[in-house]
């Protein structure tokens, strides 16, 4: 099998075992993002990521930290794969003659790259945040004079009794079917638009800003960056770009939690979930986890580009019975 046979199967390989190791290093910051973007006015549990993490570990035991992790590591692969891999052939389709892209067609590339991955994101983000979000809301019903939840955005028993105080909570499983069962596939795919408003966006400025940043660190044109030099590139852009995106995510994460907390405000949409957040709870509050989505974003994808470019999925590929068929 040729080296151009091979490329795409191994930059899936690639972004596929990038995102489970990343994934695996900064999941509990993910959760502490999601909590306190849920969090409104009035109704604070959590003061800061770190009170976040210690009130977890003490309520809910130091496996709580990495609720939801488990539908987060199944899909992840697909979703960084398709990803990565959808960038490259972008990039390499928008070429001519071998010719580096231009600014325009870089972020041409990032834009339908994160149009591609939002097929697997949605449904992850989806099930993952019902998980995430099910301490935030059981500590809240156990704050001294808070009402205990009884307004849902769905009646069904299998979402609703992870929010209570039980000894077993939901899986994603059981949420996922109870969701196909009442709602059907639209049901995984609630907040689809918020999702693309945060995904597209972030595509198009992390793609130019990493190969950039990275085209810096090669020694000559013809060689590539040294693994450290894609570590911090990826840490920067990553980083730069959730921020630049954080409101768009603490929409799409409103609008994805489907059970609400009392006198928690629900949604008709983007526009309706932006325009009470901004009235009500003024603009900061679309800055609610910045701080903890770039320091999920940083390491996340700083491992994903050295993985990436260290070639383990081209070493797989080359030591696989499919090349000695080829051959």
């Amino acid at each position: 099998m040729s080296q151009q046979q091979i490329s795409l199967p191994a930059k899936l390989i690639n972004g596929g075992i990038a995102g489970i190791v990343g994934v695996t290093c900064v999941f509990p910051i993910d959760l502490a993002k999601t909590r306190l973007q849920n969090q409104r006015q009035g109704q604070q549990v959590y003061k800061s990521m770190i009170d976040c993490l210690v009130k977890t570990v003490r309520s809910e035991g130091c496996f709580g930290m990495y609720r939801g992790a488990a539908v987060n590591l199944t899909l992840v692969t697909p979703e960084k794969a398709i990803k990565l891999a959808a960038n490259d052939f972008f990039r390499y389709h928008l070429s001519k003659d071998g010719r580096g892209l231009n600014l325009f067609k870089e972020m041409l590339a990032g834009c339908s790259a994160g149009m591609c991955q939002v097929i697997v994101t949605t449904p992850m983000e989806m099930l993952k945040i019902q998980l995430q979000d099910a301490g935030r809301l059981a500590a809240l019903q156990r704050k001294p004079g808070i009402i205990p939840s009884t307004r849902l955005a769905t009646t069904n028993a299998v979402l609703s009794r992870s929010y209570n105080v039980v000894p077993r909570a939901a899986s994603a499983t059981q949420i996922a079917r109870q969701l196909l069962h009442t709602e059907g596939i639209q049901g995984l795919y609630k907040g689809l638009g918020a999702t693309l408003l945060r995904d597209v966006p972030f595509s198009i400025v992390y793609f130019p800003l990493f190969a950039h940043l990275n085209k810096m660190g090669k020694p000559s044109p013809d060689e590539t960056a040294p693994f450290y030099w894609s570590f911090i590139s990826g840490c920067a852009a990553g980083s730069t770009a959730a921020v630049a995106v954080n409101p768009c995510d603490v929409v799409k994460t409103r609008l994805q939690s489907l059970n609400k907390g009392a006198n928690e405000d629900t949604y008709t949409g983007v526009v309706d979930c932006f325009r009470k957040i901004l009235k009500r709870e003024g603009p900061s509050a679309f800055l609610k986890g910045a701080g903890c989505r770039a320091l999920v974003m940083a390491p996340l994808f700083g491992i994903v580009q050295v993985m990436y470019f260290v070639g383990v999925g081209e070493y797989i590929m080359s030591q696989s019975p499919l090349k000695l068929i080829s051959d």
